[in-house]
């Protein structure tokens, strides 16, 4: 296994174990994780550390994609581990998020059905022997998500402060993307879905 494959199964291990701790009951299980009120802002220990391990978790996504594609180390297992890597991290936060009303539930229903269509998009596609690169609308979708993500997890400090909600302002930027470059993907990809039929 080469370099940029054991970072993103290291990434999976970070967003499985980020999952857990914000799943788990603490309250019910008799423990409570310290809040700082910082100028007024109450920030909770527990979102601290998810958002440090979101953080570091999302630099990893971009150095595995770095490493593979410049040291020419892609490899099928990669490009699985990664997708995979990609949807328990943001998917599975964007849920949890939801869950706890830090987000709307709109954000993660547009988001998770979006993906479950491209997805079937690039599998179609792929079958047909032809691959649609990622566009820039979609890089810019990831980069708005993950910065939305982590400010949201440290309670949009230091925007918070001006009342700028920057975080809620990025995920639905992010989301308006994700419908946008799912329609391009769409585009891009019907004449696999509706082949034309020669009628000679």
């Amino acid at each position: 296994m080469n370099l940029p494959n054991k970072i993103t199964i290291a990434r999976i291990i970070l967003a499985v174990l980020m999952i857990i701790m914000l799943l788990i009951p603490w309250y019910d299980l008799g423990m409570k994780f310290p809040e700082y009120l910082v100028n007024g802002e109450v920030l909770s220990l527990k979102y601290i550390i998810a958002g440090v391990i979101f953080l570091i978790a999302s630099l990893t996504d971009f150095i595995d994609g770095y490493l593979a594609r410049s040291r020419n180390m892609v490899t099928d297992f990669g490009k699985v581990a990664d997708a995979i890597a990609d949807k328990i991290l943001v998917n599975g936060l964007l849920i949890i998020l939801a869950y706890d009303r830090l987000i709307p539930i709109l954000i993660p229903v547009v988001i998770i059905t979006r993906d479950i269509i491209v997805d079937s998009l690039k599998m179609i596609s792929g079958n047909k022997g032809k691959v649609v690169a990622a566009s820039w609308l979609g890089k810019a979708k990831t980069l708005c998500m993950m910065v939305g993500l982590t400010l949201t997890l440290f309670n949009n400090i230091p925007f918070t402060f001006i009342n700028l909600p920057i975080d809620n302002f990025l995920l639905l930027i992010a989301t308006l993307l994700s419908v946008v470059s799912g329609c391009q993907y769409y585009y891009n990809t019907k004449q696999f879905l509706f082949p034309k039929v020669d009628t000679k």
